[in-house]
């Protein structure tokens, strides 16, 4: 199963601890740009594989078809570029701090995220827990969004994946 219950604070402490057994700077969470180009797998479209959210169940793991709990990763079909639960099963923290109105004045290459933030942070991709047919298919989006504290969000629908950077 993924990993959750773990706030944003906790995996920088994980982060930082996994580079100093590495002797590198090689791990990382991924920016909210870097995330969403994953997710997206090369598409324009609302979803990895389309817009029509009748074939969501055959992609993420969310309140209709979860039976409460996360799932093993891997169970669902993977996006176009092989990634598995990049829609549903848990919510992912990014690197970025949250700025609701970031993005309409970010560069349009490569968004690095505001620098810092009221103490919240970014989470994408939408979890099992996701409450409504409509709520759910507006989190699960390619580019569904949410702001959540740093510091105290630990919750059963939450969690990370991270980026590897071998150069560094």
């Amino acid at each position: 199963n993924p990993v959750e219950m773990v706030s944003w604070d906790d995996v920088q402490r994980f982060i930082k601890r996994l580079n100093e057994k590495e002797g590198a700077q090689k791990y990382r969470l991924p920016t909210e740009a870097e995330w969403e180009y994953a997710a997206r797998a090369g598409t324009t479209s609302t979803y990895s594989f389309g817009d029509d959210t009748d074939d969501l169940g055959r992609y993420a793991w969310y309140d209709a078809n979860s039976g409460g709990k996360p799932h093993p990763v891997g169970q669902k079909q993977p996006n176009a570029w092989g990634l598995h639960d990049m829609h549903g099963n848990v919510g992912e923290w990014v690197q970025d701090w949250y700025g609701e109105n970031y993005y309409a004045n970010s560069p349009g290459t490569d968004p690095r995220g505001p620098s810092s933030g009221e103490q919240h942070v970014v989470r994408r991709g939408g979890d099992w827990i996701d409450g409504g047919e409509w709520y759910s298919a507006q989190r699960l989006r390619s580019a569904g969004r949410e702001s959540f504290p740093s510091k105290v969000t630990r919750n059963n629908g939450t969690g990370f994946r991270l980026v590897f950077s071998p150069g560094h």
